[in-house]
């Protein structure tokens, strides 16, 4: 019986699909330590200002162009709060994209717009934008970061410039990934447990449009005037917000996962590199990838996500991987437009490309310290294959 057999029922342990990464409780004590003798655990305290500095240090930009929030949906819902748009505004989305970003639109009062996405990068482009923008009308456009692909920046400010819509990426996985590249722009990162910098929750708003960032810290925070130069009295509701504020611990906790990031995105690099030689080798290089754009690849890929040649071929591999005991999961589907919940909310675009995509796009197990055997096992299901 093999080391991943249990050694009672002689079933083999599943391999998980994700396991998150998060600094041990050694490493956070120290961070611990710190809030506890503070007595401040949450309202903006120490931790949270020093994990705020930390990052306007790596975008290289003033600490008033960035605020932390509780996560990265709250995030995007009060980005396009912050933006004043009009009541049913229409925000343009991909179709193919995890729910959070429709939900975020629908939370801020506004209408989702799906359009289609690339078929190489799998993600919403400014010609993509620019033709859903021909097609009816558009008050902003929310591309996302798919799987943490970064957007080209500049490429967004000239359709920005182009025409006078306010754009906010939903970088949610690309931490380390995604820069401004010193454009103007707006990003939204997610600190979720399972994501390149994890802090259990939390998420970061890093905007260089005037004011913003600040007006989003202050929605996060019910809305609530503390500026005393402000006609409205300190303490009083300036804005209607929510309760979003990132707490002491979450912050300790990303502050703790700063310090290894660099070794911990190299591992990962490293390790989705071999997989992805591996598997082209035993599928006899039937399968693609997502392309990286003009700026990059993934810092630190957090999933390994394949396209099969048809859907079929996907089927075949779903089979062979829950019969080894393998878990996959087809992200993103349905696609937007054909969750129930959605169905009647949403405006849709011709999305021939994202129906592409949801037919032959399989997410595969992917995270640091999985083993050589739990690797050969995937490569055994994959390469039993019968294309």
């Amino acid at each position: 019986m093999s080391m991943s057999e249990n050694s009672v029922s002689g079933v083999r342990e599943r391999i998980p699909l994700l396991i998150p990464d998060m600094p041990s409780p050694q490493l956070l004590m120290p961070w611990l330590e710190r809030m506890h003798a503070t007595k401040q655990y949450s309202n903006f305290g120490p931790l949270v200002r020093e994990l705020e500095a930390s990052f306007a240090h790596n975008f290289d930009c003033p600490a008033e162009q960035i605020t932390t929030v509780s996560n990265a949906t709250q995030g995007l819902e009060l980005v396009l709060q912050a933006l004043n748009l009009r009541p049913g505004a229409h925000v343009l989305i991909p179709a193919f994209t995890f729910v959070a970003t429709a939900t975020a639109v629908l939370r801020a009062g506004c209408i989702p717009v799906l359009a289609d996405v690339d078929l190489d990068s799998w993600m919403i482009t400014p010609s993509i934008a620019r033709d859903a923008y021909s097609r009816i009308p558009i008050d902003a456009v929310l591309p996302v970061a798919t799987f943490g692909m970064p957007h080209d920046m500049h490429a967004w400010q000239q359709f920005e410039l182009e025409t006078g819509l306010p754009v906010v990426i939903d970088a949610a996985a690309s931490y380390g990934s995604q820069w401004l590249q010193e454009a103007h722009g707006t990003l939204v990162f997610s600190l979720h447990t399972t994501k390149s910098l994890p802090a259990g929750e939390g998420g970061l708003v890093v905007s260089s449009r005037p004011g913003l960032a600040a007006r989003v810290r202050q929605l996060s925070n019910f809305g609530i005037n503390l500026d005393s130069s402000r006609e409205v009295p300190v303490g009083s509701l300036a804005y209607c917000g929510t309760n979003a504020k990132m707490s002491e611990y979450h912050a300790a906790i990303g502050l703790a996962s700063l310090e290894s990031w660099s070794e911990n995105a190299h591992k990962r690099r490293c390790l989705q590199k071999q997989l992805r030689m591996d598997l082209d080798r035993v599928s006899g290089n039937v399968l693609s990838w997502q392309m990286q754009g003009l700026v990059g690849d993934i810092a630190a890929p957090t999933l390994l996500c394949a396209r099969w040649p048809n859907h079929v071929a996907r089927e075949k591999a779903e089979y062979r991987c829950n019969k080894a005991g393998i878990m996959t999961r087809r992200w993103y589907q349905p696609l937007l437009q054909n969750m129930p919940a959605l169905v009647a909310q949403c405006k849709v675009l011709p999305t021939p490309n994202a129906y592409a995509l949801e037919e032959t796009i399989l997410g595969l197990p992917f995270f640091t310290g999985m083993t050589l055997e739990q690797r050969q096992r995937i490569l055994s299901a994959i390469g039993d294959r019968d294309f």
